[in-house]
């Protein structure tokens, strides 16, 4: 294994060899993880039963994957990341706006990863061998996962490919250990004492479905072109992207969800996820739980990391992929610390969802509806202007930036962040929607109307036509 030098530039087609069974390996087994069994845990602790919250996620997973799933697609014609992509319908400046937006959410999910992880570790040594829970444990826990995570992450694609593969196997069994570990615990209904978090059963379960099940798969709205931009249009279909994305999705999502609320309603967990499922775990489960807690949080912190680094190379183009990747493993590895020491979990984590979910929605929309437009044909070398620092280009527009684009997205996601409702803030036009957080439909709704009618007198940029590329081979 080498350290992967390539950073956003675009993937040579010798060297965009990976598969759709590939895609699939990453999607699950970088998933497999407590970062991602916790969101399980967030429909409980609002107050819901395993039926309203199984309802939840998989309502939720669902129609995330439907509007993500073909984001696939772009980074399949581009063989560049996502947010470098977008610069075809934002401008080759404006695609920092996508840039940004994947390394918050990124940023924010490698930090819960490793904060998640690193909890259930200390709890599990210290049944184990004892050892002490106070904060230099969790300090020295905290940065051992990091330092493994960032090693990942740095190595890059293949080396990513191949722990999830390992993990895609390995972690699938724990959780079926587990099951039969926690199974004489479980019970259907909401622990005992809980209410529901906005007082009435549909806004809480429209929160569920939307703080646990939807942001799944926009977790990926910029990251699933990290990968497939290691597909060969010419050697494998769109269709078949499209699908291994979905089942990626939708399978490597809901396993661990499902999984995390299970586990929360057999241990009773409502304040706090890692501390009672480590305290309820049986002494023989503890290894199997301190392997999941460890290996699958650098699995899946290292993919969110490894895409960070792509985003920050992509604002900063003198920074290296590598350089880039360091910085943010630094700066979520202190978001853990803050997340431990100074935040209420539930309250912060459920926030971040909703607020990020509200500003990524819109951008997703502007990027699905322009790759409508154009057909899915792009000029790749178009879309490294910006990298290469200079100007000009199909997609230079105004000084680099489509202004209807912009608009569009900035409209949805203004009146988004009026409609949403997180416990630590609350839109005024929530008092339009009856107190129901309506604000996934609102802003993909009035960014695809603000962009359609926008664009609809201004034909999108098309390059040349090109050569009628080989038809795919079936694999």
């Amino acid at each position: 294994m080498q350290i992967e030098q390539r950073g956003v530039d675009t993937v040579p087609d010798e060297e965009r060899t990976s598969r759709p069974r590939d895609l699939m390996s990453i999607l699950l087994g970088s998933n497999l993880a407590l970062g991602v069994i916790v969101f399980g845990w967030l429909p409980v602790s609002f107050g819901l039963g395993w039926w309203a919250s199984f309802s939840a996620l998989v309502g939720g997973t669902l129609v995330g994957t439907l509007l993500v799933a073909p984001l696939a697609l772009v980074s399949l014609r581009t063989a560049t990341n996502l947010s470098t992509s977008s610069g075809a319908h934002f401008g080759v400046r404006g695609r920092l706006l996508g840039s940004v937006i994947g390394l918050l959410l990124s940023l924010g999910y490698t930090a819960l990863t490793l904060w998640v992880g690193g909890d259930a570790v200390v709890g599990c040594l210290h049944r184990l061998l004892g050892l002490p829970t106070g904060g230099a444990s969790y300090a020295v826990v905290y940065a051992l996962l990091a330092a493994c995570t960032a090693t990942s992450a740095v190595f890059g694609y293949r080396m990513l490919l191949r722990l999830s593969r390992a993990l895609a196997i390995g972690l699938t069994l724990l959780l079926a250990v587990g099951i039969v570990a926690y199974a004489g615990m479980f019970s259907t209904a909401a622990p005992a004492g809980s209410s529901y978090l906005l007082g009435g059963f549909w806004p809480t379960w429209l929160l569920a479905a939307v703080s646990a099940g939807l942001s799944g798969p926009i977790a990926f709205i910029t990251l699933l072109g990290d990968y497939t931009r290691y597909i060969s249009p010419r050697r494998v279909s769109q269709p078949r992207v499209f699908w291994a994305t979905s089942l990626g999705l939708v399978v490597g999502l809901l396993i661990p969800q499902l999984f995390g609320t299970f586990t929360a309603l057999a241990v009773r967990a409502l304040d706090d996820y890692a501390g009672p499922l480590v305290a309820a775990a049986p002494a023989w489960y503890l290894v199997f739980l301190l392997i999941n807690a460890s290996a699958g949080s650098v699995g899946n912190a290292g993919l969110m990391l490894y895409s960070m680094g792509l985003d920050l190379d992509a604002i900063l183009p003198k920074a290296t992929r590598t350089q880039a990747t360091y910085v943010v493993a630094g700066v979520s590895t202190l978001l853990v610390y803050l997340g431990h020491f100074a935040w209420a979990a539930q309250d912060a984590m459920t926030s971040f969802v909703l607020l990020l979910t509200a500003v990524g929605t819109p951008w997703a929309v502007v990027t699905l509806l322009g790759f409508r437009r154009c057909r899915g044909v792009y000029d790749a070398d178009a879309l490294q202007v910006y990298n290469r620092r200079s100007k000009g280009g199909l997609y230079w527009y105004r000084g680099g930036w489509n202004v209807q684009a912009a608009v569009s997205w900035a409209a949805g996601s203004v009146v988004g962040l009026a409609a949403v409702d997180t416990p630590l803030y609350s839109g005024p036009l929530l008092r339009v929607t009856g107190g129901v957080d309506l604000s996934f439909l609102i802003s993909g709704a009035i960014t695809a109307t603000a962009y359609v009618a926008l664009t609809a007198r201004r034909p999108h940029p098309m390059p040349r036509p090109q050569v009628t590329a080989a038809v795919p081979e079936r694999v």
